[in-house]
């Protein structure tokens, strides 16, 4: 088995433990419901046909429709859309959303494509799992290296397919297909409105509230400004390029604009603001750190550097098992991604729910209900941990667990297929 995905379901072992809940339950969470990987055949700028490896996984289903993003990533494969499926079968319970979970990707670097390339090859992905998507069954949005732009290609591709306008089938559209108010920040906003109503347990109130974000794309850099402008103290900043450090904080626009001129946010250096390598950035002191890039970022070999006193997880699945381990023997408080990175999917059921009824909120509306789902949902997994005494990782698992293993036990004690 995949390290990822093992890693993935040692935490629902885990989990099991603290809550009572049938073996046939964990049976059928250990395993995908369904998966198509495929081969997208796509004509280039230049004549020439390449292929590119292409997969879709519907983890779960027993609570709604299967959700989750599609990711354009040179790195991914059946194992990590799987395991992401996984998450967001869990994330969606921790939520109370209606939704299963699912996940997609293509194995491509997006950057290599021109913008009618990597049209083509979005229209691709929806003309091959087309039968395997839909409002009802399996609802995609943006991940890593997609956004919305590309969601509304998929739509559009989606609604000729089926020849009738279909904007719930996809969510993260632009706001002229159908897309909803509030989506661009979602993740990040949920993350913060979670930290917030936290803050007081966290040992946050009264500090001086250093921030280190490791990840500066669409998450990264909302959690940033959101921070800034709430008093918080941004000292570190890293891309996939490279970090930068500065005691005194750093203003998160100044930075992305001179990301934008430079291609990384070293490009701000200078001044009293220093380059160093990913592991010395997650080494400086602070209060928070907020990893936002990919999985797997903290881990064995760099997790007791960490001085961190909250973790908060904006990407999938950043702290590795045995990283958890190891910040969780120094202290620290990880705000695990299944709750602290849910703003994300919250807002997409905002999405689909407008879509489907034809009425569109505003967005004060959004970010009212974004917060009080937050609040909720964090109170619960936090009074969860302070009761068994339990990380929150793994009191956000339990709580998941527990609506889950309800669904599963009103469905009945039918068969249940795994294709």
């Amino acid at each position: 088995m995949d390290d990822l995905l093992a890693g993935a379901l040692s935490r629902l072992d885990e989990a099991a433990k603290h809550v009572e809940v049938d073996s046939e339950v964990l049976e059928k969470l250990k395993y995908a419901k369904e998966t198509l990987s495929v081969r997208l055949s796509v004509r280039m700028d230049d004549g020439s046909r390449r292929s590119f490896p292409a997969w879709r996984c519907r983890y779960d289903d027993t609570r709604g429709p299967t959700k989750g993003g599609i990711r354009f990533h040179p790195g991914s494969n059946v194992e990590e859309v799987t395991t992401l499926a996984f998450w967001m079968t869990f994330k969606c319970a921790v939520m109370n959303l209606p939704y299963g979970g699912g996940k997609g990707a293509v194995k491509v670097d997006p950057h290599s494509l021109s913008k009618s390339e990597l049209e083509r090859l979005s229209r691709a992905y929806v003309q091959a799992f087309a039968g395997m998507i839909g409002p009802d069954r399996d609802i995609p949005a943006p991940d890593v290296y997609t956004n919305s732009m590309i969601m509304g290609w998929m739509a559009d591709e989606y609604s000729s397919i089926v020849r009738q306008p279909s904007p719930a089938v996809i969510t993260g559209k632009p706001l002229p297909l159908g897309g909803s108010l509030g989506r661009d920040d979602a993740t990040a906003r949920g993350g913060y409105y979670l930290l917030k109503h936290l803050e007081e347990e966290l040992g946050l109130a009264n500090s001086g509230k250093r921030v280190v974000v490791q990840g500066y794309g669409n998450a990264g850099l909302h959690i940033a400004r959101l921070l800034h402008a709430d008093g918080y103290r941004i000292v570190g900043l890293s891309d996939s390029r490279g970090a930068i450090v500065c005691e005194d904080g750093l203003d998160p626009d100044a930075v992305q604009a001179a990301k934008a001129r430079g291609g990384s946010v070293t490009a701000f250096a200078g001044g009293g603001v220093r380059v160093v390598d990913a592991d010395a950035m997650l080494a400086i002191p602070c209060e928070v750190l907020v990893p936002a890039a990919l999985e797997d970022q903290i881990h064995a070999g760099n997790a007791g550097s960490i001085k961190a006193r909250i973790v908060l997880e904006l990407a999938n699945g950043p702290v590795t098992p045995e990283a958890d381990r190891i910040l969780e023997g120094k202290g620290a408080i990880v705000l695990p991604d299944i709750l602290a990175n849910a703003g994300g999917v919250t807002v997409s059921y905002f999405e689909w729910v407008q879509n489907r009824q034809g009425y569109y909120w505003n967005l004060k509306e959004i970010h009212e209900r974004l917060r009080t789902i937050m609040e909720t949902e964090g109170r619960r997994v936090w009074d969860m941990r302070e009761s068994k005494g339990i990380p929150m990782r793994t009191a956000a698992y339990a709580h998941a667990l527990e609506r889950l293993a309800s669904a599963i036990a009103a469905h009945g004690t039918q068969p249940f297929f795994i294709g």
